[in-house]
């Protein structure tokens, strides 16, 4: 045999083809997209890349696609996770002044005056109250509530007009130093325990309590909006309680930020000349939902410490006027410990529950509740100390 001939039948090294074979199959399932999305685009509201001027939309919408790991994050992304970061490792200081901010958001006089005039009292120096009214300026009847309104600008239900009014509120508060843990409350909003309860429970807790759950139905990711993109996509869109409490750490968080709630106040709710939002899209049911999802999900508890009734499945909360409470049923409210969360999924609205927790513990869940209706006043006060609960 030629020399030739066997240098032909010696073993031959075989060319891998697994690393061109993926580079080839990237390439054409990157390329069928891109083809599908040019020649077959959504059309409506949904759509980021119809109706806008440039390609920056289909740029954002195609970036979402991405898991976070692989997208690019964008300038103001990186900037906002720096601030966050820095700002989460601030630790709270609790000393013997640290006060609970009570923030009432009400449209005139404040009808549970007297009611929450009993659950402060003894305990100055230890909390601080700020209201808001978007209508006319309270009477107040408890010195409590003398000199604590703040400048009120008008607010509609389901506006943005709603969360700027609860972060004028917060930054009033945030003012004084001293205010470690900040409640968001209403007119029709009562005290379910005393207040050492209320105030161990709050600022001795390790997250805020703040509502914040996946809703699938139409109300809840059927709001989301691919203007959103891509800081938020539709797995990020939660939805939760307008009724917050909040460490010191969140609220500063929530003043600092500009490029989440830049989405919600710049789509939701309103219907713009060229940009078509979604006028039945809350802000302030979702952006801090969605907001606190996505910067610091451990953060928060997912449900609200004030209980609010939708059995009714009404546009709004059931109202409780005075013939319907007694002793029995505030008892069975402070001290539930299943968090209710109801969806717009279903035809009447299918519930989520989840267990509530302190610090690990289960613990009752509320220490708030509403809506009451005014003619409840003389009933509350009377049952006010039979209720309320006194360890936590």
């Amino acid at each position: 045999m030629s020399k030739a001939q066997k240098k032909l039948l010696r073993p031959r090294h075989r060319i891998s083809l697994k690393k061109p074979l993926c580079v080839v199959l990237t390439v054409s399932v990157m390329s069928m997209l891109l083809i599908c999305t040019h020649l077959f685009p959504r059309h409506g509201k949904s759509s980021s890349c119809h109706g806008l001027s440039s390609s920056r939309g289909c740029e954002n919408a195609l970036s979402a696609l991405l898991p976070l790991h692989v997208r690019k994050l964008t300038t103001n992304e990186i900037a906002a996770r720096a601030v966050v970061r820095d700002i989460l490792r601030t630790p709270s200081f609790i000393t013997q002044n640290s006060k609970i901010s009570f923030l009432f958001l009400t449209h005139g006089t404040l009808p549970f005056e007297l009611l929450w005039d009993e659950f402060f009292k003894g305990h100055e120096g230890k909390f601080s109250i700020y209201i808001h009214s978007s209508k006319k300026r309270p009477v107040h009847i408890s010195p409590h509530f003398y000199d604590r309104d703040i400048r009120s600008d008008e607010v509609t239900w389901g506006r943005t007009s709603m969360f700027d009014a609860e972060k004028r509120l917060l930054v009033n508060a945030l003012e004084d130093p001293d205010n470690q843990h900040f409640v968001l409350l209403s007119e029709s909003c009562i005290p379910l325990h005393t207040f050492d309860y209320t105030y161990r429970y709050l600022l001795y807790s390790n997250v805020s309590f703040i509502e914040s759950f996946v809703d699938p139905g139409p109300h809840g990711i059927g709001r989301h909006m691919e203007y959103m993109l891509p800081e938020i996509t539709k797995e990020d869109f939660r939805k939760g309680s307008q009724w917050f409490t909040m460490k010191r750490q969140h609220a500063v968080i929530v003043m600092s930020d500009s490029l989440y709630y830049s989405k919600f106040r710049k789509y939701c709710g309103v219907s713009k000349p060229g940009i078509e939002g979604d006028k039945n899209c809350s802000a302030d049911e979702h952006y801090l939902p969605t907001f606190f999802s996505k910067i610091d999900p451990m953060g928060i508890s997912n449900w609200s410490v004030t209980c609010v009734d939708w059995s009714e499945r009404k546009q709004h909360p059931k109202t409780y006027r005075a013939h319907e409470i007694s002793l029995e049923f505030l008892k069975d409210v402070s001290a539930e410990e299943m968090s209710v969360h109801v969806t717009s999924l279903g035809e009447h609205g299918d519930e989520l529950h989840w267990p509530c927790t302190w610090n690990g513990i289960t613990r009752p869940c509320y220490l708030f509740a509403r809506k009451f209706h005014p003619d409840a006043l003389d009933t509350l006060i009377n049952l006010f100390p039979n209720y309320t609960s006194t360890v936590v």
